[in-house]
């Protein structure tokens, strides 16, 4: 009996070692002295759970304010001095500087939404942040947080099982985009884009089903490049069927546009040939300077008539060359673009059905790529210019070209765009929606009511907080609209009920009807679904929560 003991209490020795040392006072009772204790702090119990639930609603509470289609837009400036504007939920998030541990599983929470179906990133964390202010109310009533966390997950499925009865199958046509239009314009109904709202919306839609395969029902989000240029007004923005390039020709008097091109794609040096390793030429007299000369000359003008035997009309260059190859091009009627990067010479590849040359002895006809038309655009009176490949033989790459006043505004709008694209891509993937403006929420809420007074246990009050939480989303988009948030969904819910239609919502840009389906605001029955699920989920997680052990500051703050 004794060395088991012995045993045990070397075993508990070992497991103690890393965080604290085991010591017996005088009666032989073993206690745990942790190192640098005086540095550590301890929140157990209700305690930490209700500063897990303070630092969720502070970053909830900050979101709340960017919901919807009159929701404020967030300004942050970084350490170093970079200013971004955003009403995206994610980004919002991401640029955040949080310190809290819950807070940042709340950042984490918004990024797989927006990794997953890419729109509805404020939402859900609005969302988490109302389960957990009800969880906070039940937990000082005291309910156990695990029948909490049970509760919560038996109304989450009472509320996916009311979203697919909800839900409506919606037409992905290629030959009518205008319902697909409609569902990209709700998206970006809260974004800076909003005045240009129908031409971004068939820009993503159009975007979209250009690469779309409509077999594998998939999109390659690769395919679709979002740029950008400062200068000239959102209405300017484009969709340019091919691949735009922030490059223009090497010299200034190639010509600005050519047709039917068939294009070269280099990855290896393109200009006289130069030694690679350090060296040491010694010339003496003028001949030999003359004959070096003539030599990389007769060489190069050998490359460029190699590079035209196999009919290309333009090369298009990862490296650079110098003035001197760039006026041998240029006398050799060659045109060339230079400094072109990885990413843009795979897209051109890809778009003009060329293959990349990475050695030039490798270069044969059948490796130009094809494209009916290679334009420079240029703007203003900046001297900008861009290239622009367009018709080309693989007609899946395509580019968005956004154009505005600053470089905020451009980035927000390519992040409207990409939650559009999202959008369209998931509709593409399960073409079911169900309708926005809270109408989704509120006919889960009154489902998961109606459920809660048929359970006995005690996890029927964990479904009511879930439900009420659920409301949290439309009087949010209510109170964002100027309105009065509780007056104005007490009376849509209690139209939905009476009118048993699951359509009614907040009528937040105040058209004079609250049918969601007349208003065409539509949301994606899987992100819809995603929102709920993983909200829930991390709930769960931090009601599990029960004591947090960390340096001092860390805890108290």
């Amino acid at each position: 009996g004794v060395s088991r003991f012995a045993r045990c209490l070397q075993q508990q020795a070992l497991s103690t070692a890393m965080s604290g040392q085991l010591v017996f006072d005088e009666y032989g009772r073993p206690f745990i002295v942790i190192r640098d204790q005086e540095t550590k702090g301890r929140l157990k119990g209700l305690e930490a759970h209700k500063a897990h639930i303070m630092a969720a609603k502070a970053v909830a509470q900050t979101l709340r304010t960017s919901l919807g289609p009159k929701g404020l837009d967030k300004l942050m400036v970084s350490a170093d001095g970079d200013v971004t504007i955003t009403n995206d939920g994610a980004t919002i998030l991401g640029r955040m500087d949080v310190q809290h541990e819950i807070a940042k599983l709340m950042v984490q929470l918004s990024k797989s939404q927006d990794d997953e179906i890419g729109d509805g990133t404020t939402g859900v964390v609005v969302l988490a942040g109302a389960l957990l202010e009800q969880a906070e109310q039940l937990l000082d009533r005291g309910l156990h947080p695990i029948r909490v966390a049970d509760g919560y997950e038996m109304a989450a499925r009472i509320a996916m099982k009311r979203l697919d009865e909800i839900s409506e199958s919606y037409p992905v046509d290629l030959n009518n985009t205008e319902p697909l239009t409609r569902v990209a314009m709700t998206t970006l109904g809260s974004k800076i884009v909003n005045r240009c709202h129908r031409q971004f919306a068939e820009m993503a839609v159009n975007a979209v089903l250009a690469v779309a395969d409509m077999k594998t029902r998939d999109v390659n989000f690769e395919l679709i490049k979002v740029d950008g240029k400062v200068g000239g007004k959102l209405e300017e923005s484009q969709l340019v069927r091919g691949v735009v390039i922030d490059k223009d020709m090497s010299h200034p008097q190639m010509p600005k546009s050519l047709d039917d091109v068939k294009l070269a794609i280099l990855t290896c040096p393109f200009e006289p040939p130069k030694p690679k390793t350090a060296h040491k030429l010694d010339v003496s007299n003028a001949e030999d300077y003359r004959k070096l000369r003539e030599y990389e000359q007769k060489t190069f003008t050998d490359m460029v008539a190699q590079v035209k035997a196999t009919g290309a009309n333009l090369v298009i260059c990862q490296w650079g060359f110098d003035d001197e190859a760039n006026h041998l091009l240029l006398a050799n009627d060659l045109p060339a673009v230079r400094w072109v990067g990885g990413p843009e010479i795979e897209l051109i590849a890809i778009a003009t059905g060329g293959r990349i040359v990475p050695r030039f002895q490798e270069l044969t006809a059948e490796k130009l790529g094809k494209a009916g038309r290679v334009r420079e655009l240029q703007f203003g009176t900046t001297k900008d210019r861009m290239l622009v490949i367009e018709e080309c033989h693989n007609s899946k790459a395509v580019t968005i070209f956004i154009r505005g006043s600053n470089k905020m505004i451009i980035e927000e709008a390519k992040r409207s765009v990409h939650d559009a694209i999202c959008v369209i891509r998931n509709l593409v993937r399960d073409n079911r929606v169900v309708y926005g403006g809270g109408a989704a929420e509120l006919a889960c809420s009154l489902a998961v009511h109606e459920e809660a007074d048929k359970v006995s246990s005690l996890e029927q009050y964990a479904m009511r907080a879930f439900a009420d939480a659920l409301e949290t989303i439309p009087m949010a988009l209510a109170e964002n609209s100027g309105l009065h948030p509780i007056k104005t969904m007490t009376s849509v819910k209690s139209r939905q009920v009476l009118e048993k239609n699951p359509y009614l919502g907040i009528d937040c840009l105040e058209k004079g009807t609250n049918d969601m389906k007349v208003q065409n605001v539509l949301e994606t029955l899987i992100g819809k679904k995603q929102q709920i699920t993983l909200a829930t989920q991390l709930v769960k997680m931090i009601l599990k929560i029960d004591d947090v052990r960390a340096p001092d500051e860390r805890v108290m703050g």
